[in-house]
């Protein structure tokens, strides 16, 4: 019983040694293609942080220039890390806290009135209402 275990255990540990290994070989030959065909104008990172453009490849010496806001810079290919990709800019104002997107807000149908302050209503009745009462006075006058 004891024997059985013991081989099923190492059974599983080789199983999960090669599966790693041969993820890791698969990692390095894609990194390897990625580095092998970079091409001017490709936007990189580096492993430091330092993002640019490609300028040229050397591959004799196995090194790359890249042009970093106007500063050429020389790195091996193993200090590339990706290709860049600038991240999409989303504005605080835009997401609620929990970072979902705010529902857009439809306008309303009865217009602005909303949005004016409350003064502002006051007034613009209290102006209609006084308009009203000269037109009335005026047919008054009129009519006599």
């Amino acid at each position: 019983m004891d024997i059985i275990f013991l081989v099923v255990i190492v059974v599983v540990m080789g199983g999960m040694m090669w599966w790693q290994s041969k993820k890791a070989k698969q990692q390095q030959q894609a990194r390897q293609d990625f580095r092998a065909n970079l091409q001017p104008g490709t936007e990189v990172i580096t492993i430091g942080g330092v993002i640019g453009k490609v300028v040229s490849v050397d591959t004799q010496y196995e090194e790359i220039v890249i042009d970093s806001e106007g500063s050429q810079l020389r790195f091996s290919f193993n200090a590339i890390s990706k290709e860049y990709i600038r991240p999409a800019f989303i504005s605080d104002d835009e997401v609620d806290e929990n970072g979902n997107p705010l529902p857009e807000q439809q306008p309303t149908e009865a217009g602005d009135e909303a949005q004016k302050p409350i003064d502002a209503i006051e007034s613009a009745e209290a102006g209609q209402s006084a308009g009203a009462e000269a037109a009335e006075g005026e047919t008054a006058q009129a009519a006599k």
